[in-house]
């Protein structure tokens, strides 16, 4: 193995696939490769089966430059998520838990099914091995720089409403096949009976959390003095909520569709490239506008303030997409499958632990405070 690459750990490559990787990278056939470097990816991983990230940049002993990202998969119960979670709920959990997803998502036929102007980065490889871990050796994307503009999410939701039109339950199975992954809803009533009810909502009834410096000082400042009991109200109508949705029409959708994981390349400003699937299960239509609408702000590179503005052209945009499939839905059924998703999906996590930066808390107040308003038109 290349001396460089053994900060990978298990997983790298030997001397012979690092040669096979690079002609796979440059499409050279007698590519050899020379300077190897790795750098870790500077960025928080949110999901217990990634185990890490990585690019290797690279050049040939004909001066030729590569590069690829290399994504380390891993089952969850190597996660210290798993540590945090009461011991009676962690088999469960690692069952639960597709490791395996992005892997089935490479190996699919999923790219004969998106709209021009969507794709999957390319896969130069794919490593599983142990039976829990795997690597995927892909195309590093170089994004494009700046904010989103608005009408680069208005074509995001048009093109996630066709995907999904594209992706109902008739017409498609699961990604990754698995008991009850085509039953609606199943994804994010695993969700919400974890994740919501067993943790989120009793700490948001606590009055010790909101007792919290940070939280109490933003929640002073901003004069949301309304916004517990808002939480509170609507956590009730969780389990009505959850029944609500399975009762629209469904898809199969991205799931993750936040704009990190639809990188737009600097070189086609134009184009979507999808990465970090999840909820591998049948949704209510609309489902995927969720994580588009909140991603940015959630991340801080966009102010709440401009969500409701953002809500009304993904709302539009996406139905749109339906429609140019002959996917036809009401505009209820699809606000209701939006929002009501959006509740479950983020109205309850989205005020930061007790750990984060001080000048996290105003901003997620204001993110939570904003979720509230907008799933209040249905809910």
């Amino acid at each position: 193995m290349s001396a460089a690459l053994e900060v990978l750990g298990p997983g790298g490559l030997g001397d012979a696939e690092l040669v096979g990787l690079v002609r796979a990278v440059t499409g050279d056939p007698r590519a050899v490769p020379g300077v190897v470097r790795v750098e870790a990816v500077d960025y928080p991983i949110g999901t217990p089966s990634t185990e890490s990230l990585h690019r290797v940049f690279g050049t040939t002993t004909s001066g030729a430059d590569w590069s690829c990202f290399v994504k380390k998969l891993q089952s969850v119960r190597y996660s210290p998520v798993l540590e945090q979670m009461p011991m009676e709920f962690r088999q469960s959990f690692i069952e639960y838990m597709p490791w395996q997803l992005e892997i089935a998502v490479h190996r699919s036929g999923i790219s004969d099914l998106l709209p021009d102007g969507m794709r999957l980065a390319k896969a130069y490889r794919i490593d599983v091995y142990d039976d829990e871990r795997g690597t995927i050796w892909m195309e590093n994307i170089v994004q494009a720089p700046g904010p989103w503009p608005m009408d680069r999410f208005e074509r995001a939701a048009y093109l996630l409403g066709r995907l999904s039109a594209r992706r109902q339950p008739h017409l498609v199975e699961p990604l990754l096949p698995r008991p009850h992954f085509s039953t609606p809803g199943y994804a994010l009533r695993y969700y919400a009976n974890g994740r919501v009810m067993q943790a989120a909502l009793p700490a948001l009834g606590d009055p010790a959390t909101w007792r919290h410096p940070p939280l109490a000082a933003a929640v002073d400042n901003l004069g949301e003095y309304g916004l517990r009991n808002d939480l509170l109200a609507l956590g009730q109508q969780v389990p009505t909520v959850l029944d609500a949705l399975d009762a629209l029409p469904q898809c199969y959708q991205h799931g993750d569709a936040s704009p990190q994981n639809l990188l737009v390349p600097q070189d086609k400003p134009d184009e979507f490239v999808l990465i970090d699937w999840g909820f591998d299960c049948p949704q209510a239509v609309g489902f995927d506008l969720g994580q588009l609408l909140i991603g940015l702000a959630h991340a801080g590179e966009l102010a709440p303030e401009a969500l409701p503005a953002v809500h009304n052209v993904i709302l539009s945009a996406f139905q749109e997409g339906l429609a140019a499939e002959g996917m036809q839905v009401s505009h209820d059924d699809v606000l209701y499958g939006y929002l009501g998703s959006l509740l479950v999906r983020a109205a309850f996590t989205a005020l930061p632990d007790g750990g984060a930066p001080p000048e996290l808390f105003e901003h997620r107040v204001l993110l939570t405070r904003a979720i509230v308003d907008l799933v209040s038109q249905v809910i």
